[in-house]
């Protein structure tokens, strides 16, 4: 099983992606090698019949689209979406603090990490910087990434806390800072962060003007178990759907419809920003390709009822220690197929059609699924797919694979189960 083409191109996107931004890049990288076209929002648009395009959203989203080849087709749009962003730590202004003599950043959790996974790990830091420029209103922008382990969050001796195997609450502000390094006559006590991440950069540290920087887990993924059944890996959450949805549309046949492949940031905090799900771009672009094409507003709000919105995100395996925790005839399995996610409240976006649609295509490719519904007394979250389709309205239908130890700093996955993610999102792009 290991060594799969669909699992060794996940992996890689885990140890490339360790930011949004580094997580943008990647595809974009990928997209620029098989020949699409970057353009620009500001920007008049000439496209192509037969074309590969792609836009950046402030630099952590990303939606790539092609264009049939038949001219005298009237084409209908199909949407698969993923996001860029997952459970981490973000470095706060003004991050230096000194206790004692330990150098520790102040961090601030951002999404819903698992906390106490994130101790005794090694860590790292990547992310963007803004520099000084010239020209005010447009700043230098820097990707940063580390690399190598600067930064871990040691845990407390159970000698000095004999109750922490029943169970620690960790305090978001205080136990989480991580150590950096200890103070020597040489650092600078007050700016030891900066001057670091200044030398990083090449730069000179008055010129670095504001940053969104995350920590993340240096740890590689591994594949596990006797068969190598498993991936266990950071930020599984949403790579899987990153790297499904771009092969999709890397290796689509479209003769007819317009295919876009969306890349949301800020999934992980209500997707309510200018470059999440919950923003207008996805309406905006999708109507500027319609008008690139030379049909006019009316037409392209009359296609949106043939739309179709794959909203691609990890969904929860059923954990063999905790099997009380599943629906009892709605769960999912690892290396049993891909997810179909469904939930009456829309906390997954629901609608048979939609639902009828994919289950279609995996039985005509003989690709396995699995139905998926919470408990009805509790609840799993949601993904941006009810998001994305309240602001552009078409079906609209949640799938992924299933995971274990979801939002832990390494989660884990079924081999398996990433081929036939992959394998959906191909056939509802050339079919």
């Amino acid at each position: 099983m290991k060594g799969s083409e669909y699992a060794e191109k996940l992996l890689q996107l885990v140890e490339e992606g360790v930011s949004p931004f580094h997580v943008t890049a990647a595809v974009e990288e990928r997209l620029k090698e098989a020949g699409f076209e970057e353009l620009f929002l500001r920007n008049d648009w000439g496209l192509d019949y037969g074309g590969k395009y792609y836009v950046k959203h402030h630099d952590s989203s990303l939606f790539a689209f092609t264009i049939g080849t038949e001219t005298d087709y009237f084409p209908s749009l199909r949407i698969a979406a993923a996001h860029t962003d997952f459970p981490s730590l973000r470095i706060k202004p003004n991050p230096e603090v000194v206790t004692e003599g330990y150098m520790q950043l102040n961090v601030e959790v951002y999404g819903g990490a698992i906390l106490n996974t994130w101790l005794d790990r090694p860590l790292s830091v990547a992310g963007r910087v803004a520099l000084k420029s010239e020209d005010p209103f447009h700043p230098k922008m820097r990707l940063v990434n580390i690399r190598r382990p600067i930064l871990t969050i040691p845990n407390l001796a159970i000698h000095m806390n004999r109750e922490v195997n029943k169970g620690v609450e960790l305090n978001r502000q205080t136990d989480m800072e991580p150590i950096m390094g200890m103070v020597t006559e040489e650092l600078n006590r007050d700016g030891f962060f900066m001057e670091f991440l200044a030398g990083e950069l090449h730069v000179a540290s008055e010129d670095i003007l504001d940053f969104e920087l995350n920590l993340y887990n240096t740890d590689t993924g591994d594949y596990v178990g006797m068969n190598q059944d498993f991936i266990s890996a950071p930020r599984l959450d949403n790579l899987t759907g990153v790297q499904a949805v771009l092969t999709g549309i890397l290796e689509e046949d479209n003769r007819r419809n317009i295919h876009m492949a969306a890349f949301f940031d800020h999934e992980e905090i209500g997707s309510r920003t200018k470059q999440g799900a919950g923003s207008n771009i996805l309406g905006i672009l999708s109507e500027r390709i319609f008008l690139g094409l030379g049909h006019g507003r009316e037409r392209y709000l009359g296609r949106l009822e043939e739309g179709l919105l794959l909203s691609v995100d990890v969904g929860h395996a059923l954990h063999p220690n905790y099997v009380n925790k599943n629906d009892p005839t709605n769960r999912g399995l690892l290396n049993r197929g891909l997810l179909i996610k469904e939930a009456a409240a829309q906390s997954y976006a629901t609608d048979c059609e939609a639902v009828g649609i994919v289950m279609q295509l995996c039985q005509k490719e003989h690709i396995a699924y699995q139905k998926f519904a919470n408990r009805s007394d509790g609840t799993s979250g949601g993904t941006l797919g009810s998001i994305a389709s309240a602001m552009l309205p078409v079906r609209t239908v949640d799938i992924g694979v299933p995971l274990l130890a979801m939002h832990s700093a390494r989660e884990l996955m079924g081999t398996q189960d990433q081929e036939a993610l992959t394998r959906l999102i191909r056939a509802f792009f050339s079919l």
